[in-house]
């Protein structure tokens, strides 16, 4: 019988790598094969270099199916942090970035990461990274603005001339 190959052979091996880890279901799948293959005999440095894993992950797959059957092969719960303002807080913070910063005598005339971060700080007892605080903006369906400056007593005439955009100007 000729022997079978796949065309791209490592561009392949990464892209069904990949989607193994696209999903819980496809990733048990695979640890179930691993499985499959060390009761089999093979040792966990030949079943972690067939399915391109670490033996060390093989084994932590052998030991959660002995100690937990086939449950013991899903991903376990990632917590992650615990999240640091409540559904009240989140709602007051909601309706505290729909007003004007003047209204809470901050100087600036916009919401921004530095801003919210220290609003929080003050308001809430709670301090956040400027980081996270902008990805609470996108969280609360906020868009970034940026305002454009103005330069006092400028000219518009002057200023489409020089514009990327403008159409006056350029040659025909």
């Amino acid at each position: 019988m000729k022997k079978l190959t796949i065309e791209d052979n490592s561009i392949m091996r990464i892209a069904i790598q990949q989607e193994i880890l696209r999903s819980e279901d496809s990733r048990y799948d695979h640890r179930l094969h691993g499985i499959l293959l060390v009761s089999k005999g093979f040792s966990s440095y030949q079943v972690g270099d067939m399915l391109g894993h670490d033996a060390t992950t093989v084994q932590r797959w052998v030991n959660g199916f002995n100690e937990r059957g086939f449950s013991g092969l899903y991903d376990n719960e990632k917590p992650g942090r615990p999240v640091s303002l409540n559904q009240r807080q989140w709602e007051k913070l909601n309706k505290d970035l729909r007003k004007n910063p003047g209204e809470f005598k901050y100087t600036q005339n916009l919401w921004d990461g530095k801003l919210l971060s220290y609003h929080l700080k003050n308001r809430y007892e709670i301090e956040l990274g400027v980081r996270q605080c902008q990805r609470m903006f996108h969280k609360l369906g906020f868009r970034r603005r940026k305002p454009r400056p103005v330069i006092a007593q400028a000219d518009p005439v002057l200023q489409k001339t020089f514009k990327k955009t403008s159409k006056i100007g350029k040659r025909p």
